[in-house]
């Protein structure tokens, strides 16, 4: 996993995390990376200083690199266990909550990035899930 520092093309700051750096330039080749502030994908790797550990430091942490796969496990779970899935219809219930016509909860779903840019607009809060991060939707019951 790498962790890459990300901006816009608005000035919007933010990290995202891939599984190598091919996997970063095909994201973004193919417009899957994008802002979650404003939903745009002209983003670009921003300028990073690299973490460099010296033999004092490795001496005074005791802290072992996070598991980033488990941790991915971690966020997926608590979003399925506390998020109500709305599926393709996450645009329109996103919207009826922030105005007030349908009680407030938690949601996930799918929405096309036009859609999440009008949501954007609109003042309505929402933000993309990257890979490895968003949960697959609940499988049906029988």
């Amino acid at each position: 996993m790498i962790r890459y520092a990300l901006q816009c093309d608005e000035g919007h700051s933010f990290e995202a995390w891939f599984s190598s750096s091919e996997d970063y330039e095909s994201q973004e080749a193919r417009g899957l990376v994008e802002c979650p502030t404003c939903g745009s994908v002209a983003v670009t790797r921003a300028v990073m200083a690299p973490a460099v550990r010296t033999s004092k430091g490795r001496e005074m942490s005791t802290n072992a690199e996070p598991d980033f796969e488990e941790v991915a496990r971690k966020v997926r779970a608590h979003i399925r266990n506390n998020y109500d899935y709305v599926g393709p219809d996450f645009a329109s219930e996103a919207r009826a909550i922030h105005e007030g016509a349908k009680p407030e909860r938690l949601i996930y779903g799918e929405t096309t990035p036009e859609e999440r840019t009008r949501l954007a607009e609109e003042g309505v809060p929402c933000a993309p899930l990257p890979e490895p991060f968003a949960p697959t939707p609940p499988k049906k019951a029988n």
